[in-house]
């Protein structure tokens, strides 16, 4: 299994910037996907970016791109998330998640314990 665990989340105001790390442990010798997702008050989880195990292939939400870039380290099992040009609608729990294999899911079975990010305007 793989644990995941996040961190960088806090408090910035609108157009800020912001970089979420999610450092990844346990059986990290096999291939896997990462990946982040986000979930606001009141409403339900939702799909951030997520990167493949060679990170030469990358996906964004629409309501991201061009703002965020997920990138990943494999030598530090990490993956990173750098958010620019904030909105204060990015404010939410931002989730790292993972999966075995080269792409990441729709419903990854590994979840960090997540990291506040707060956009004031």
């Amino acid at each position: 299994q793989v644990q995941l665990v996040e961190s960088g989340g806090g408090l910035v105001q609108a157009g800020g910037s912001l970089r979420l790390t999610c450092a990844a442990s346990g059986r990290t010798s096999s291939a896997y996907a990462m990946g982040w997702f986000r979930q606001a008050p009141g409403k339900e989880r939702e799909f951030v970016a997520a990167s493949s195990w060679s990170g030469g292939t990358k996906y964004y939400a629409d309501s991201v791109k061009g703002r965020f870039t997920i990138s990943r380290d494999n030598a530090k099992n990490t993956v990173y998330l750098q958010m620019n040009s904030l909105k204060p609608e990015d404010t939410a729990v931002y989730y790292c998640a993972a999966a075995y294999g080269i792409s990441l899911p729709t419903m990854p079975p590994y979840w960090g314990q997540g990291t506040q990010v707060t956009v004031s305007s």
